[in-house]
């Protein structure tokens, strides 16, 4: 028979068990809970038919665009500039190869938080030097790679330059950004613009978007590596009137302004 002492370092035992059972459990919902979310998520294509990617010098100079489009990719946004004066290097390369591929293209700019809104739009319409495009020009504005000293009012300002800027030469603009982003820059502030969300939920944005960035890891026939995932929110008879609708808002080829 067990004696009281047995009882005791039986009962301390079992506490043991229990105390490190709900650590562990703890621990693991932390990790579900803090660990940064994959990014990456399938969409239904059934729901979102029309799919695109975006690229810059990153992805490397040998994509082969007829390849990309074989893959069944419908439209590609490429880097053209950044800031005041940076130029994508390999942004000529990749609009003429996606433009031979018959690919619908756009042009992006990354938005620099310390550099004023209107020369950044002089730096993007010099680098794309009055090419014609099928979709919007696109403002990739985030906090992530920008510094951090501005507040959100000097950053609202700023781009808002850069949009109008771009409007007053007759471009329409889209603006790229993350879910932290909108809050903090779009929403309430430049809801009439165009958005172009990156985001891992389901349901990338509670309120309306054009266009879906939901991936950072998707594999593209073409492209040698890793490569960004779009998607258009609609069908393709929407998506053909979309179009549509930027051919008439834009100035193929000439500015109205020099």
């Amino acid at each position: 028979m067990m004696g009281m002492s047995g009882l005791s370092k039986a009962g301390a035992m079992a506490w043991s068990l229990v105390c490190f059972t709900a650590v562990a459990i703890l621990a693991v919902m932390g990790l579900r809970m803090f660990s940064p979310r994959e990014a990456h998520i399938d969409v239904p294509r059934d729901r979102y038919p029309v799919k695109g990617i975006d690229v810059s010098s990153h992805n490397g100079g040998d994509i082969d665009f007829e390849a990309v489009a074989a893959d069944s990719v419908d439209f590609v946004y490429i880097k053209a500039s950044e800031g005041n004066t940076f130029r994508d290097t390999l942004f000529y390369r990749n609009y003429a190869g996606a433009v031979r591929a018959g690919l619908k293209v756009g042009a992006y700019h990354y938005f620099r938080f310390d550099c004023e809104g209107w020369r950044q739009g002089r730096n993007l319409l010099d680098a794309i030097d009055r090419l014609s495009f099928d979709l919007p020009l696109a403002i990739d504005v985030e906090e992530w790679g920008n510094v951090r000293n501005y507040t959100t009012d000097d950053v609202v300002r700023q781009l808002t330059d850069m949009v109008d800027y771009l409007h007053e030469y007759g471009y329409k603009v889209i603006i790229y950004t993350n879910r932290t982003g909108y809050n903090r820059f779009i929403r309430f502030r430049l809801d009439h613009i165009p958005v172009w969300i990156s985001s891992f939920y389901p349901r990338p944005l509670d309120a309306h978007w054009t266009l879906w960035q939901h991936s950072h890891k998707g594999r593209v026939s073409g492209i040698e590596g890793v490569t960004d995932l779009d998607t258009f929110n609609g069908s393709r008879v929407e998506w053909e009137s979309w179009l549509e609708e930027m051919g008439r808002e834009y100035v193929h080829g000439h500015l109205r302004k020099i």
